[in-house]
């Protein structure tokens, strides 16, 4: 089991030094693209993450990835490098979601996810965003999700809310309804 607190200090350091040079956002993004990238390739995980590999090995990973991706904050990649020669690597993905909740939180955003039956258009989206915003006064980033088993209408969480206005939903209540009289 993954010791998040030691994660929570690993971002906390993050942020402190990439809030002062202004690139939090700018972090959170490649940092998150970094720890995707090596949940997406089971090879590179094992490399990483397995202890069977040198810390040299692990270190010319991490530099060749860093190459690959192309212009990358300078704080994030001494963040990596740092993380290799701690023998650390393990906890990125839980260094890379706690600092973007924190970056978020920093920012006065909160993260959300909307589940619907088909795709919602751009209009529907950005009037829901608007919606959402002035229930948790905060700016929300919402995650799309297409789930057929959904009849119709939408369901959003943001946070630990979640707000159904999906037809099964609507349907469940009023049957109870019905039943009460």
């Amino acid at each position: 089991m993954v010791n998040v607190s030691i994660a929570r200090r690993y971002a906390r350091a993050l942020l402190d030094v990439a809030t002062e040079a202004g690139r939090a956002d700018a972090v959170s993004e490649q940092l998150s693209s970094f720890s995707s990238a090596i949940g997406q390739s089971r090879e590179l995980a094992d490399v990483l993450f397995n202890p069977a590999y040198s810390r040299e090995q692990r270190a010319r990973v991490v530099e060749s990835l860093l190459k690959a991706i192309g212009p990358v904050e300078t704080v994030l990649a001494n963040s990596m490098r740092l993380l290799v020669d701690r023998n650390r690597l393990g906890y990125l993905p839980d260094i890379a979601r706690l600092y973007r909740d924190m970056v978020d939180a920093q920012a006065g955003r909160v993260r959300g996810q909307v589940t619907s039956a088909t795709p919602l258009s751009a209009e529907t989206l950005q009037s829901l965003t608007g919606t959402l915003k002035q229930l948790t006064q905060r700016n929300v980033v919402l995650e799309t999700r297409v789930d057929p088993a959904v009849l119709g209408g939408v369901a959003a969480q943001v946070g630990s809310t979640l707000y159904d206005g999906t037809l099964r939903t609507q349907l469940e209540q009023l049957r109870r309804e019905l039943k009460q009289r």
